[in-house]
């Protein structure tokens, strides 16, 4: 939120949030909660803080960012008031990290609930302001998206970035335009039953609509730059519908949803976060009882993260990223293993080298005395090592004894490579492990454990 031109920051953060906390939005203030800040002074709150921090740092504010304002939609008819201001004070404290004070300001005016949360771009102590990041808007909506499915609610099945309607949910392809915002304000308007046309227009203003009346009523909303009349709206939309949908001598005109064309479906090649969300809403029967006792709904909001962030959405995607990343780590784990069974072959040649140029003599000796018994005995313990020696040579198909300079010169080389393979290694293990939690998760999700086991049990059968 930056400050206007012409205005002062008082004033900007004064408009800011006298919006998000208009008693007519927010059921006369009873959604709206707070975060280290009183909503009714916060304006005076952030002002305080900002001279703080040019008294403490000494510095001056460079850009004009006086505050900053996060969005939170969710899909009409599935939250309650009190569970969506719930969730925008956890989204806050989140992305915050309890760093800024913000207000949480939800607004039940439109069809879809929605949150107004607005933290204070300085920090509580008053010395740092907050940094806008790269990709903060993926991160915000991670977070957002692993709280909504933790409360069995829906979150956009594949976002893209949009300059359209915040309010614009799930299903429509192109953005909406000024006239179909103003139809759906229109409509949501009259759900709620206002009793004259007087009261509608009171309500069409409150919504964000600047009337114009005369020979025709024309509406204007804030990213318009021109009115637009009712009669150019299409059939339902003209003063006289309206009117006689307020006397009750017409019914409101039914609301046409679009949908786009679905794919056809394929064995386990549909979407997996439909699937996903259609168990976390079936409702809480027996079925999602017994699935709620074996799974856990957090971790699943964090394999759902997981998928998107990397693109994993097609079970076909998530199987053929679990195999190579199990051929990528067996390939490396055999890599260390061979490396470390022939430092370990080098340590204990070495070992019997040493000790075979060391009894060499004395067996040469015990060799000219006839192999005596007396010899042996007196020798006994260097015998034996000679003997061992010979022994170890033998078992690890040792024709011509290396020196001791070139095995420890392979041993350095091997040592080094399989440090090298380490680091590959460990990451390879983790990535593993991750697809492989996240596919079980799946798997266990969709039944498709259970699937597997039926298909064996009937196969042994066989």
């Amino acid at each position: 939120m930056h400050q206007n031109k012409g205005k002062s920051i008082a004033d900007c953060l004064a408009d800011r949030t006298d919006y998000a906390k208009n008693p007519d939005k927010t059921n006369e203030g009873e959604y709206i909660s707070s975060y280290e800040c009183d909503p009714k002074t916060v304006q005076g709150e952030f002002m305080l803080s900002k001279r703080q921090y040019d008294d403490i740092t000494g510095r001056k504010q460079a850009s004009n960012v006086i505050a900053y304002q996060i969005r939170q939609a969710f899909k009409p008819g599935e939250i309650t008031p009190e569970l969506a201001n719930k969730i925008g004070y956890e989204l806050g404290m989140s992305f915050t990290k309890g760093n800024h004070a913000f207000i949480v300001a939800t607004h039940i005016d439109k069809a879809h609930i929605h949150n107004h949360i607005i933290f204070n771009s300085t920090s509580l102590d008053c010395t740092k302001k907050f940094r806008d990041f790269k990709r903060s808007g993926k991160a915000l909506a991670q977070i957002s998206d692993r709280l909504c499915l933790e409360n069995g609610l829906s979150i956009i099945k594949n976002p893209k970035r949009s300059k359209g309607h915040y309010g614009k949910w799930l299903g429509d392809e192109k953005p909406l335009s000024h006239s179909d915002k103003l139809r759906q304000t229109i409509d949501d308007v009259l759900a709620q039953k206002p009793k004259t046309f007087d009261e509608f227009l009171q309500l069409m203003q409150g919504a964000g609509y600047e009337t114009k009346s005369g020979k025709h009523y024309a509406f204007k909303g804030a990213e318009q730059k021109k009115f637009i009349r009712l009669r150019s709206l299409d059939e339902g939309y003209s003063e006289d519908e309206i009117k006689a949908i307020i006397d009750g001598k017409a019914l409101q005109r039914e609301v046409k949803k679009t949908s786009a064309k679905q794919p056809k479906r394929q064995e386990k090649s549909v979407n997996l976060l439909v699937n996903i969300q259609a168990k976390l809403q079936q409702g809480k029967g027996k079925g999602y009882e017994q699935w709620a006792k074996i799974f856990n709904l957090k971790q699943m909001a964090q394999t759902v993260n997981f998928l998107q962030e990397h693109k994993l959405l097609a079970y076909s995607d998530l199987e053929e990223k679990a195999k190579k990343c199990t051929a990528t780590f067996d390939e490396l784990n055999t890599q260390i293993k061979t490396a470390e069974k022939r430092m370990a072959e080098i340590q204990v040649l070495k070992k019997h080298i040493f000790n075979y140029a060391k009894t060499r003599d004395i067996y040469s000796d015990y060799r000219k005395a006839g192999y005596s018994k007396k010899f042996y005995e007196e020798h006994r313990a260097e015998l034996t090592l000679h003997k061992a020696a010979k022994a170890a040579f033998e078992e690890l198909s040792v024709k011509k004894l290396p020196t001791v300079k070139t095995l420890q010169a392979e041993y350095a080389d091997l040592l080094s490579e399989k440090k090298k393979v380490y680091g590959q290694y460990h990451t390879a293990k983790k990535e593993m492990q991750d697809i492989l939690t996240a596919k079980a998760n799946i798997d266990r999700l969709l039944g498709l454990e259970q699937e597997q086991k039926e298909k064996e049990k009937s196969q042994e059968q066989r």
